[in-house]
């Protein structure tokens, strides 16, 4: 019937073309009904994870199994747009769901490179595997998927459908969505990033795993000069916007560095309290829970106990490489020696791992992961010279797996080394609890073991305060003159064995009055007082504070701090001082809100001037901080005068051998405790006192805590008296008509010292004719100036 042999071909065609149609008809007949109902699209709601904040904003955590955070497509930047739409379905706008020319297209560019190497799955399709089918490679799913997306695009506006894959698309390190990912990757807002940045993010739906900067920058890279040159290709941008993009340099935050400010610790403080009211559902309902941290205080309380640490380091030497690997001669098997030698040590802190290159009495090389070479020198070196001398059988040589650290701004290098001894520091405000600053230990990731809240050590001498506030109840004074001479103590007054208490020079003298005492941390007259005052009467006190009285044996060992607090209970116990002796509770949870921003949770402090309760009397609580102001002054915390405030109290700490050190100090409005030690107790050294370890740690945090903070002072209350009395017989001394008349005539100061008592423990008056000048301290306790700290503990 036909003439022609192109005859029967254009009828195989045009059969085959029916009977595809055809059969296309009939799985579409078969599928269509059977596909899901698009309710998860038309309500959305994505799995958002717990975020945790400081008071102003700062993201310090995030819980959940993804990465998520919804952004509404009116609030998408353009170039994020654009550059989706130019790495992954340029015809968005135009096609159906399904881009026939995009199919056409691809089809054309495989046969003719001889393999797959072009996609033509469109926006619509992949927002429809995603919500809805498996990864599955079959012509079923295929077929369900580009019916789907007609679906989808029948029911939902483009720009709908546009925003759905924005939120909900994987990008690799457990980021969903572009605004997720955008924090992951660059730790900023999405509508900060720049256009390099977008095209960067562009370029990962494509394949995650291969194109993400964090593993596999190079790849990475490659990938953004693509997406670039597409958006130029579609006239999104012009040919030198797309060069200045390509050259930026680009920072990628790693895996640990997701947050505004480092606040493991207390975040994970957050988690734990919200699972135990909320349950599961915290992980993926989008609560938001807003703390009580301040960003500033938190970031200076970061620094000041890395820095505490790192000068502990310094002070007992280098303890030598963490490993060494062989160095192959050959230049690219050596960087995979290097590569595979670093990728299973993560960074800690800002302590990078590197591998030495070379090593020279002169100079030190090391290659780290990214391959770039840390030069240490100079000044640097001085503290490994042992082992760049190789004394006592220990040399550092090419091939040791070191740390090195960043320094100043043109970032020159040291070598360091990861500490084995921790530090914690906690502030709050006194007026509320408010925590305002929280450091559990060096390194989270390193060690969870929370030292702030679960670490129980003996205070030391931090805890003498305590016992000398009791005594003030019981009829003590500061000007009381106390016996500093050597004492030996039965087994059942010690707790089981007789015990010899000694000062921490090893000195004693005569009766030595009750502020000074506490200025010189003297455990001879500590230990006395509590004898006189008692041990049970002083154990029952010590709960107005908040402490656990099972955890402090009635014994005379009470007095030099031998039972076991944690540093956030020792805070708010010092917050009874500084606010004038009122009992606060700490709390960290400010507020928690649902996703669309419904109050769940709202703190309800105890504070002062409203519910919280008196504990003690503000008498009280005036006259320990003035004496614990001379500590500061020039005692064994004089150290703390480099702040140049007069607004300061506090006390050192220091346990038996050194084990724990602490510094527990104050202002009116911060109180802030810094504590180190080993997490198997033993002792930190030879001369490692709480002035030494503790107490410049608690310097460097109130000395950027307070920066800027006018200067406040305690209020005298109601029911104090000021009067002159006799340093070496702590009695009142009242001068005499000639000693007035001189005094006016020559500006003659009175006799004696200034000292402040309960008005109804006045000294009785002095039978000296002359008072001798004060034996004990070097300025009048009134005074602001301050002399070297002694050798007390």
């Amino acid at each position: 019937m036909f003439s022609k042999w192109w005859h029967y071909a254009l009828a195989l065609v045009i059969s085959l073309g029916v009977v595809g149609t055809a059969l296309a008809g009939l799985a579409a007949a078969l599928i269509y009904p059977n596909l899901p109902p698009l309710e998860a699209l038309t309500d959305y709601k994505p799995k958002l994870p717990l975020r945790v904040y400081t008071a102003d904003g700062a993201l310090i955590g995030e819980f959940g199994e993804e990465r998520r955070a919804f952004i509404a497509i009116e609030k998408v930047p353009a170039y994020m747009k654009q550059a989706i739409i130019a790495a992954e379905d340029e015809r968005f706008y135009q096609h159906g769901g399904v881009d026939t020319l995009g199919i056409l297209r691809a089809a054309g560019s495989n046969l003719l490179s001889g393999g797959a190497k072009e996609g033509a799955s469109t926006i619509t399709m992949q927002v429809a595997r995603n919500f809805f089918l498996s990864n599955e490679k079959t012509l079923t799913r295929k077929l369900s998927e580009a019916m789907l997306a007609m679906k989808i695009e029948h029911s939902l506006s483009k720009d709908k459908i546009l925003e759905l894959y924005i939120n909900q698309i994987y990008l690799g390190q457990r980021a969903y969505g572009f605004a997720a990912a955008a924090r992951t990757y660059f730790g900023k807002p999405i509508q900060e990033l720049s256009l390099a940045e977008f095209a960067m993010l562009a370029g990962l739906p494509k394949a995650p795993s291969r194109y993400n900067p964090v593993v596999n920058f190079p790849r990475a890279k490659t990938r953004q000069e693509y997406v670039l040159k597409r958006m130029a290709t579609l006239k999104f941008i012009d040919e030198p916007t797309r060069q200045a993009a390509v050259k930026q340099k680009l920072v990628i935050r790693q895996e640990r560095q997701r947050t505004s400010v480092d606040a493991d610790f207390a975040a994970e403080m957050v988690r734990q309290a919200l699972f135990e009211k909320y349950g599961e559902s915290i992980y993926s309902s989008g609560y938001k829970a807003v703390t009580t941290l301040r960003r500033a205080q938190q970031k200076a309380a970061n620094q000041a106990v890395w820095q505490g640490i790192a000068d502990y380091d310094q002070r007992h030497g280098y303890r030598g490489p963490e490993k060494s690997i062989p160095l192959p001669e050959d230049k690219e098997t050596r960087a995979t020696a290097i590569t595979h030698a670093l990728e299973e040590l993560p960074p800690v802190s800002d302590m990078q791992p590197a591998v030495v290159i070379s090593a020279s009495p002169q100079l030190i090389r090391a290659q780290l992961r990214d391959g770039e070479v840390a030069e240490i020198g100079g000044h640097s070196l001085k503290w490994v010279a042992n082992w760049m001398a190789g004394k006592k059988g220990r040399k550092l040589t090419a091939g040791a797996v070191v740390r090195v650290q960043a320094t100043g701004k043109s970032k020159s290098w040291r070598l360091v080394q990861l500490p084995e001894v921790e530090a914690a520091l906690v502030a709050l405000n006194p007026k509320d609890g408010a925590i305002t600053a929280l450091v559990g230990g060096f390194d989270f990731n390193r060690n969870k073991f929370n030292h702030v809240t679960q670490a129980w050590r003996q205070p030391g001498s931090s805890f003498k305060p305590f016992i000398y506030s009791a005594a003030l109840e019981k009829g003590y004074t500061p000007a009381t003159l106390i016996n500093n001479t050597p004492l030996t103590l039965a087994a059942e007054e010690a707790g089981g064995t007789a015990w010899e208490p000694k000062n921490y020079d090893g000195s004693s003298s005569g009766p030595v009055r009750m502020r000074s005492a506490l200025t010189k941390s003297l455990n001879l007259v500590s230990v006395r007082i509590l004898q006189g005052i008692g041990p049970y009467y002083a154990r029952d006190y010590i709960r107005r504070f908040g402490f656990d009285p099972a955890r402090h044996p009635p014994y005379l060992t009470m007095a030099l701090g031998a039972g076991s607090v944690t540093p956030l209970q020792l805070a708010a116990a010092y917050g009874v001082f500084a606010n004038g002796g009122f009992g606060v509770k700490p709390y960290l949870i400010d507020k928690v809100t649902d996703k669309d921003g419904r109050l769940l949770m709202q703190a309800s402090p105890q504070v002062v001037g409203g519910k919280a309760p008196r504990v003690i009397d503000p008498r009280n609580a005036w006259l320990m901080t003035s004496m614990m102001q001379d500590v500061v002054r020039y005692g064994t915390a004089a150290r703390a005068g480099q702040l140049g405030r007069s607004d300061l109290a506090g006390k050192t700490g220091t346990t038996n051998d050194a084990r724990d050190t602490w510094f527990a100090g104050y202002t009116p409005d911060l109180v802030a405790i810094s504590w180190m030690g080993y997490d198997q107790p033993k002792s930190l050294g030879r001369g490692e006192t709480g002035g030494q370890t503790s107490l410049p740690i608690w310097i460097k945090f109130m000395g950027s805590a307070l920066k800027g903070v006018p200067q406040k002072t305690w209020a005298m209350p109601s029911g104090i008296v000021t009067a002159r009395i006799n340093p070496n017989t702590g009695k009142r001394v009242v001068p005499g008509l000639a000693d007035e008349l001189m005094g006016l005539l020559i500006e003659a100061p009175s006799p004696g010292i200034t000292e402040h008592f309960y008005q109804e423990f006045v000294p009785a008056e002095d039978s000296t004719a002359e008072p001798a000048a004060d034996p004990e301290a070097p300025v009048d306790p009134g005074s602001q100036e301050a002399a070297e700290p002694g050798p007390f503990e």
